[in-house]
């Protein structure tokens, strides 16, 4: 049972018969009478069973993107339904707009919207939807939840795909589309054509214009079909947030970045996640849907507040294969975890793969250490400018090592990395 606010003002109003007859029987005479009535009123509402509740598909959509879910409504009784119906969902669904007033005829059906913004990743589901039938005075109600199964997957938001119309048209650069074609390191055989004038002749293939009645040379083009590995780490260092934003999600952007970028230059992606055991595995032959397939791995993974078991993400990419890629790994450069668990494992790495550690750099760090103004920012200054040292350290260790580190702010990374790779696919390094 469920009493709308018309009782208390109900009550309320006896006080006019008590004020014409003060005594306690008129008191309770009066409660009496009220409580009756909304007992009556209760008995008489529709039954929400009567009501049946169908939830229409969802489907997935981008963390923080507008979305909606159908609900259709539809009365079974031989009564005429006068209700408040609420679908609930759990709060990071981003429910608004949820509380619904319906009036059904008997065989009646109304469709309700509801609309979703997903504030976190992975599936987020409904809570039951809730129907309340109200009586004819509007004293009371007879309510009922039903369990009307629901949910909406909510995927990596990928802010950073901003920036690939532009590191696209770098590659197309890169590959020749808008540049001449020339031999070079990192380039391989394209094809076969006629000589033109301007062409270098040391690239004339002797053979090939034996058999033919024009001179004809060789094109090259970048070197495609190489492998691109993904390693996101999910400890609990990337558990830290920077400008209010996981460290986590961050370093899925600028993978999601890398992996379109790759994908789009013919290579091949692979991806794996995890900490103290792999989490998420996905092998990829560069397909078009490389960012989708992607971003559905990610969606369920969340930070694990243990330490990271290097030993065994690296045998996680040694699974893919021994050919030689580019291992990137997406993991904070914070001195102590790097040094205790991912230095010993990185020469078995380096010495069959190119290796990159991308990391994401928290700038408050350095506006600590710029900043001197008072003796309490002095010791900040001072304690952020020891944790810099540090960091710096670890990244020349690294780099001694043979591992390439970019370390960026969560804004600047995604294109960072990506430029990196570009430079590394321009010299022939991959």
């Amino acid at each position: 049972m469920a009493l709308s606010g018309r009782v208390p003002l109900l009550l309320l109003l006896g006080l006019v018969p008590v004020v014409l007859r003060p005594s306690l029987g008129t008191v309770w005479l009066w409660v009496l009478a009220v409580g009756v009535a909304v007992l009556v009123d209760w008995l008489v509402a529709p039954a929400p069973a009567s009501v049946t509740m169908h939830r229409r598909p969802v489907g997935t959509v981008r963390m923080g993107h507008p979305t909606e879910t159908l609900v259709v409504a539809t009365n079974g009784g031989r009564r005429t339904v006068t209700a408040l119906v609420r679908d609930a969902w759990q709060p990071t669904a981003g429910a608004s707009d949820n509380r619904h007033r319906v009036r059904l005829g008997p065989g009646d059906r109304v469709l309700l919207r509801t609309p979703l913004q997903p504030r976190r990743r992975g599936d987020l589901r409904a809570i039951g939807v809730t129907v309340r039938s109200r009586g004819p005075l509007g004293l009371a109600a007879r309510q009922r939840t039903i369990e009307v199964a629901g949910a909406v997957r909510s995927l990596p938001p990928f802010e950073s795909r901003k920036h690939l119309p532009s590191r696209l048209a770098r590659l197309r650069e890169l590959d020749g589309r808008a540049a001449v074609r020339v031999r070079g390191q990192g380039t391989e055989f394209d094809s076969l054509r006629e000589y033109v004038r301007g062409d270098d002749v040391r690239s004339i293939d002797w053979r090939a214009s034996a058999r033919n009645r024009n001179v004809v040379v060789r094109t090259w083009q970048p070197e495609r079909d190489r492998r691109v590995v993904l390693v996101l780490d999910t400890s609990r260092t990337s558990a830290g947030r920077v400008d209010d934003v996981p460290r986590l999600d961050s370093a899925m952007d600028a993978a999601l970045l890398l992996a379109a970028l790759a994908a789009r230059a013919g290579d091949r992606i692979d991806f794996v996640a995890g900490d103290r055991r792999v989490r998420a595995r996905l092998r990829s032959a560069g397909a078009r849907d490389v960012s989708a397939n992607l971003q559905e791995a990610m969606a369920d993974l969340e930070p694990v507040i243990a330490e990271a078991d290097w030993t065994s993400l690296a045998g996680a990419v040694t699974g893919f294969g021994r050919q030689r890629a580019l291992v990137v790994l997406l993991t904070p450069l914070e001195p102590s975890a790097v040094e205790e668990g991912l230095l010993p494992v990185l020469p078995a790495l380096t010495r069959h793969h190119r290796v990159v550690l991308a990391s994401v750099k928290d700038p408050a760090l350095e506006q600590l250490a710029a900043t001197r103004g008072t003796v309490d920012e002095v010791y900040d200054a001072a304690a952020a400018e020891q944790v810099l040292v540090r960091r710096r350290h670890t990244a020349d260790l690294l780099q001694a090592l043979g591992v390439d580190v970019v370390d960026a702010d969560a804004e600047r990374l995604p294109p960072a990395l990506a430029d990196h790779y570009l430079a590394l696919k321009a010299r022939g390094l991959l």
